[in-house]
């Protein structure tokens, strides 16, 4: 994936998304063209320290400190 697919066509980013799952989940169905993306799984990352949320994108997301998302890479 490039990092183009985070961008959305509005100039949002990922880490500008509200911190909810339903945002989250928002986002990504824009970025995928409409298709619905949901969560594949959820699991404590010891490496992160967090709540991993694996996508049916294929991609892994967390939340930081501050509440915003970030791409997690295995």
């Amino acid at each position: 994936m490039s990092s183009a697919f985070v961008k959305e066509s509005e100039n949002q980013w990922l880490h500008e998304i509200g911190p909810s799952m339903n945002a989250l989940l928002v986002f990504l169905q824009r970025e995928n063209g409409g298709i619905r993306i949901y969560e594949r799984k959820n699991y404590y990352n010891d490496k992160e320290g967090r709540d991993v949320h694996q996508m049916s994108d294929g991609l892994s997301y967390a939340k930081n400190d501050e509440g915003t998302w970030y791409i997690v890479w295995d």
